[in-house]
């Protein structure tokens, strides 16, 4: 994903984002994180952006779900955690755990909770007493960690390589995750201890065939859609979201649908409006995003028109959309631009009118994530090793650095509760 020709750019390791950090030794991996073809462009006018928008969304009906009130503003210091790799030089040794005031957005070292390799990517119980970590390594496992002793509740075997991304039922009974060398994702039960039992599933991504430059099929997320029944699964490549069906009693999956982005996007992560219709895809490889309408009753996702992520570095890859509670404002991380984009969520989730950039204040935001009340929003910083934070305006937007960068080691994961 650093240069090369595009199609040079779609094998990438994931490892080789780590390896340029000063020419550390990293192991060898499987597969990238896709690169960028030079469609993206970052000089879309908002008028043009609308018109555009307009006409390749679908629009919401009258009875669109009204999004949700933005949770209650916590008071003294929130928990945070940060995911790392621990086999690149001068990556952390585990889990990084902190806190921050949700009223500065000040982090604060805690320590690290050791005894869980390269967790990459970390998701919470709804229970909000489990933590699980991917272990993105050849032979790819989940890892479970109680929060209320830090103790490592033990590991799982996903059955694929390199794990990248997973996320947990809001039922609390399955977690889902990805396998990105594999191309692959599977089901874990969760017991109630929180420990994860044998895997219940697993679906490798067969067809359609890789995209232009893939050396197979790339899973970069697994998530369940608003409606609970459904679970998506966001393939860089082969250029699909698919869509399955949770048997909630036998954590089985059943495909009931494919959405394709157009050839050599690249799709990376997908996330939804709150009012459940609408969600938001970055594409890696083209350095495009697109709106997506979602309809619960089939789990059939349609991707609308690539559109600008902003950025004017070339190259640019976009990383992940994270969207306020109130469902009014998204923002994109864009690495290699190493900027922020802003944008207005318009018509009921159906529309995405681009604001502004606004720089990270790091190198290569990998994974974006906003407080529970919407009022902060963190910036894992991959290259630079920091977490940056910004002050969210509520009725505005904008973005307001706090204070100076968080320094966390390879940071590539900030999960703040």
């Amino acid at each position: 994903m650093n240069g090369g020709t595009a199609g040079a750019r779609g094998s990438w390791s994931r490892r080789r984002f780590v390896a340029v950090l000063g020419g550390a030794a990293v192991a060898p991996a499987v597969a990238g994180c896709g690169g960028n073809d030079g469609d993206g462009d970052g000089s879309t006018g908002a008028a043009q952006e609308a018109a555009q928008d307009a006409a390749s969304t679908p629009q919401p009906s009258s009875s669109a779900s009204a999004a949700p009130e933005p949770a209650p503003s916590p008071s003294g210091p929130r928990p945070l955690y940060l995911g790392t790799y621990t086999s690149a030089e001068g990556g952390g040794k585990g889990i990084g755990v902190a806190s921050y005031d949700p009223a500065s957005g000040r982090i604060t070292g805690q320590g690290t909770i050791t005894g869980v390799p390269d967790p990459s990517y970390l998701a919470i119980h709804p229970d909000g007493g489990t933590l699980y970590a991917v272990n993105e390594r050849a032979q790819g496992t989940v890892t479970a960690v109680r929060l209320s002793d830090r103790k490592v509740l033990g590991s799982r075997a996903t059955g694929g390589a390199h794990p990248c991304q997973l996320s947990v039922h809001p039922g609390g009974r399955w977690l889902l995750s990805a396998d990105y060398g594999s191309g692959s994702v599977a089901v874990h039960p969760i017991e109630a201890s929180g420990a994860l039992g044998e895997r219940t599933d697993r679906v490798v991504h067969t067809r359609p065939a890789p995209g232009p430059g893939r050396q197979g099929p790339h899973a970069h997320q697994f998530l369940t859609a608003p409606d609970g029944g459904h679970v998506l699964a966001v393939d860089l490549g082969t250029d699909t979201v698919y869509s399955y069906r949770l048997d909630e009693k036998k954590g089985t999956l059943t495909e009931v649908a494919q959405a394709h982005t157009r050839p050599g996007a690249g799709p990376r992560h997908l996330t939804f409006h709150p009012g459940g219709r609408h969600a938001y895809l970055a594409n890696e490889v083209d350095d495009t995003v697109a709106v997506c309408a979602y309809d619960a009753g089939s789990g059939r996702l349609t991707i609308g028109a690539p559109r600008s992520t902003g950025a004017k570095a070339d190259p640019n890859y976009p990383a992940q959309f994270a969207v306020t509670p109130d469902g009014a404002y998204a923002y994109l991380a864009n690495r290699g631009d190493n900027t922020i984009a802003r944008y207005a969520v318009e018509a009921d989730g159906a529309r995405l009118r681009l604001l502004g950039t606004v720089p990270v204040r790091g190198d290569f935001p990998r994974q974006i994530a906003l407080s529970p009340d919407g009022g902060l929003l963190f910036a894992a910083n991959q290259r630079s090793g920091t977490v940056s934070v910004f002050e969210v305006d509520g009725g505005s937007g904008e973005l307001r650095l706090a204070g100076e960068p968080f320094a966390s080691p390879v940071a590539v994961c900030a999960l703040p509760l």
